[in-house]
């Protein structure tokens, strides 16, 4: 098993509020590095984000919430896809992006 990496994680001013974070969020994840390990390592870090970006029962990402890794959307292939070397090795950050409702 190889050692945890540090993930940085751009997250929405709404959950850093709700977080009492400002700026990135940087969580240890150990390999294969995912969305998913990544979710959990920032619930685990951040209590108060639990349930927020995916549900508690089903695990499911709420549909409020997308997930790019250097510029791609992994919203859809989150829980099994390894994330890229540009955000495993700290190039890039991985965004978690609030969708924006209106009328």
């Amino acid at each position: 098993m190889s050692a945890p990496v540090p993930i940085r994680i751009v997250v929405p001013q709404q959950l850093r509020t709700l977080a009492d974070v400002s700026g990135e969020v940087v969580v240890a994840v150990a390999a294969p590095v995912t969305v998913a390990a990544v979710i959990d390592a920032l619930e685990v870090a951040h209590p108060a984000l639990a349930g927020t970006i995916r549900d508690r029962d089903t695990g499911r990402r709420r549909a409020m919430i997308r997930v790019y890794a250097d510029g791609e959307d992994y919203s859809d292939t989150w829980t099994d896809a390894e994330l890229p070397d540009a955000v495993t090795d700290g190039r890039e950050p991985l965004r978690l992006v609030g969708a924006i409702a209106g009328g």
